[in-house]
C-alpha cells in the first residue's frame, strides 16, 4: 500500500499570518494535533503542531535563559525559542523544516519515518502543494481494513518437516536467534527448546511459530538464564 491509499484528504491548513490563538482554537475544535502552514498559492511553508505551544509566555511555561547559557548556546537558537514563546502568528511558531512524502511512498517507508523521527504525521505533497496527510492513525486504519485472514482451505498444509523448516527459516531470516534454538514438530505440534536472552526474544520466537501454516499447538520450553532474569527486574 502507498500513501495515496490511506492518506486523509481535504487537509485543514492555515496561512502564515493566522493568529496563534486562532490556530489553537482550530486544533481544539477539529480535534487535530497539527495543521500545515501554506502560502497563498497553497505551497507548503511549514507545519504547526500542538507541541509548538507547550512553552508559551502566556502560560508562564517558556524556557528561561540563564547567563551561562549564552556562553554555550547559539544565539540563533535562543532567538528561535523566544519567537516560539512570544510570537503572535503561525509563521513565528511553525516548524519550517518539514518531512514530506509523495503519494507513491510505500507505507513501510512512512512507518519507518514516523518512528525514526518520532513524529505523529507527515504531509503528502505533490508539486509543492499538500494533497493529504498520513498519520499514525491512518496506519492503524489500514491495519484494521486489512485484518489477518485465516489460511484458505485450498492452501496445502505442509508436513511436519515443512512446518519445521518454515519456522527455522523465519527465526534465521529475522535474526531472532542462532543455533541455540531447536524446533521439533510432531503431527503439527511444535516444541521449542533452547536458551533465549529476554522475554522479548521468547515472544518473537513464539510468534514465528504461531504464524506458521499447519501449526496446531505450541509447547514453550524456552529458558532464560537466572542471571538474565534478575538483570531485567
Amino acid at each position: 500500500m502507498r500513501a495515496a491509499d490511506v492518506m486523509t484528504t481535504g487537509v485543514i491548513t492555515v496561512s502564515p499570518d493566522t493568529a496563534i490563538l486562532d490556530v489553537a482554537h482550530l486544533l481544539l475544535d477539529r480535534r487535530i494535533s497539527a495543521v500545515p502552514v501554506v502560502d497563498e498559492a497553497g505551497k507548503l511553508m511549514g507545519i504547526f503542531s500542538d507541541g509548538d505551544l507547550i512553552h508559551r509566555h502566556e502560560n508562564r511555561t517558556e524556557r528561561k535563559g540563564h547567563w551561562w547559557q549564552a556562553l554555550i548556546e547559539n544565539r540563533t537558537d535562543a532567538a528561535r525559542a523566544y519567537s516560539r514563546a512570544h510570537g503572535r502568528h503561525a509563521r513565528d511558531v511553525m516548524t519550517e523544516k518539514v518531512l514530506t512524502v509523495s503519494e507513491d511512498t510505500p507505507l513501510a517507508d512512512i512507518a519507518d519515518m514516523l518512528e525514526r523521527h518520532r513524529i505523529k504525521r507527515v504531509p503528502v505533497v505533490t508539486g509543492g502543494k499538500v494533497v493529504g496527510v498520513v498519520s499514525r492513525a491512518n496506519l492503524l486504519q489500514a491495519l484494521v481494513a486489512r485484518p489477518i485472514e485465516p489460511v484458505p482451505d485450498t492452501v496445502a498444509v505442509p508436513d511436519d518437516t515443512g512446518i519445521r523448516n518454515a519456522i527455522v527459516d523465519e527465526i534465521r531470516d529475522n535474526a531472532l536467534a542462532g543455533s541455540e534454538i531447536n524446533v521439533i514438530v510432531a503431527n503439527g505440534a511444535v516444541s521449542l527448546w533452547g536458551t533465549v536472552q529476554s522475554e522479548d526474544q521468547r515472544r518473537a520466537i513464539l510468534i514465528s511459530a504461531e504464524n506458521a501454516v499447519g501449526v496446531i499447538d505450541i509447547e514453550d520450553n524456552l529458558a532464560i538464564p537466572t542471571n538474565r532474569r534478575l538483570a531485567g527486574l
